[in-house]
């Protein structure tokens, strides 16, 4: 063999034992043949015994008592020939180069980080349209594959677009959790994306993990955590709907608890921040976007969780428009039947038994059930 093929020869055995490249070529080689490197390093030594056929180190001429793994070779102050020092100085830097090729060496690309957050949104896209048991699996896979693509090695920003993917894929079956009837499970999933989300620095990803905890709590009726998730949630959103969803949320979450003022200043910065709307900064859709007629859907629900019937019935009428202007393809029905829901408990608040049949015969319009379609019927905030 030629010095190249050795070298080639060596670096495939490497790929294929390591799934790492390293920078073993003809040049290497011959300052082995010249003694220029006294031992090569812990990698290149077993590459060149498996690719000459040899058991040992001493087969191919190299001591083996003239240097360890457990510890780096150090240069004293005595009398040495200009030999050693061409050896000790070429050692370094032929681990210097080892680390070059490992520090370079990664598990993802670009493409791949494209296609996982790709994946994330058609997923989003598709939750109002599709099964939610299908995508809940959809999902996982995709969170899996993230999981797997962690524990490899990569470059550190390549590590955070993932950690964003990770937090994107754990998000949506947390929401798919509380959709699902089962918020306790949706806790596990949140957690593990905030931390994703603090991993990637991504205050997008940390609003939508704080609106989904708290759609957890308030499906567990503790209105005061969920209010706790919703007020930090809105330290991290600059742009996009997350502002108004939370408000929105924390509005609500108030009312339960029956903090009348509070809940107040909630609402009016919930209408504050749908004066300046703006859906071209946010990253996902489905539940991870909030139009006006969902957040018109919440504000109806606030206000007839303070008492104020005719105002609630005054937001929901108006939300149930704006739904409708919508086709049905496009509409968010969960949140639609939630808000005619807030309109039948406004009229019979105010004994208005006349003014219930057009809601209710609306209401009880034949839809998907959670077995052929998403599962929105139980949550305004999936809604």
């Amino acid at each position: 063999m030629s010095r190249r093929e050795l070298a080639e020869a060596a670096c495939v055995w490497l790929w294929e034992t390591t799934r790492q490249r390293f920078p073993l070529d003809a040049h290497y080689i011959a300052k082995i043949e010249r003694g220029a490197v006294g031992v090569p390093s812990d990698h290149y030594r077993p590459a060149l015994r498996a690719v000459l056929g040899v058991a040992s180190d001493a087969d191919l001429g190299f001591s083996t008592t003239n240097r360890t793994s457990s510890a780096p070779a150090v240069i004293v102050s005595t009398p040495a020939s200009v030999s050693t020092v061409k050896e000790v100085l070429m050692s370094a830097a032929d681990e210097s180069a080892e680390f070059l090729a490992w520090a370079e060496s990664t598990n993802v690309g670009e493409l791949t980080i494209e296609q996982m957050h790709s994946e994330v949104r058609r997923i989003a896209r598709s939750y109002l349209k599709m099964p939610t048991l299908p995508l809940f699996a959809r999902t996982k896979a995709l969170r899996d594959r993230a999981f797997t693509l962690l524990a490899g090695h990569q470059a550190p920003q390549m590590s955070r677009e993932l950690y964003a993917a990770a937090g994107w894929s754990l998000t949506v079956p947390a929401w798919m959790s509380v959709d699902l009837g089962r918020p306790e499970a949706a806790e596990d999933h949140a957690r593990a994306a905030w931390l994703c989300a603090e991993r990637a620095d991504y205050n997008p990803l940390r609003a939508w993990v704080r609106a989904t905890q708290h759609t957890a709590s308030f499906w567990q009726d503790d209105y005061l955590a969920a209010a706790d998730y919703a007020a930090d949630g809105l330290r991290y959103t600059a742009t996009g709907s997350a502002e108004l969803c939370l408000s929105s949320a924390l509005a609500l979450d108030l009312a339960r608890a029956g903090d009348a003022g509070p809940a107040a200043e909630a609402l009016q910065r919930a209408q504050n921040a749908a004066n300046r709307l703006t859906h071209a900064d946010d990253e996902l859709a489905g539940p991870f976007t909030c139009s006006l007629d969902r957040a018109g859907s919440l504000w109806a629900d606030t206000r007839l969780s303070l008492g104020e019937a005719d105002e609630a019935l005054a937001y929901a009428d108006r939300a149930v428009a704006a739904f409708e202007e919508h086709p049905s393809h496009l509409r968010n029905l969960g949140s639609e039947r939630m808000t005619r829901l807030v309109q039948v408990k406004a009229h019979l608040v105010r004994g208005d038994m006349g003014g219930l049949s057009t809601p209710l015969g609306r209401f009880w319009r034949p839809h998907r059930s959670s077995a052929s379609g998403p599962c929105f019927t139980a949550s305004p905030r999936s809604t």
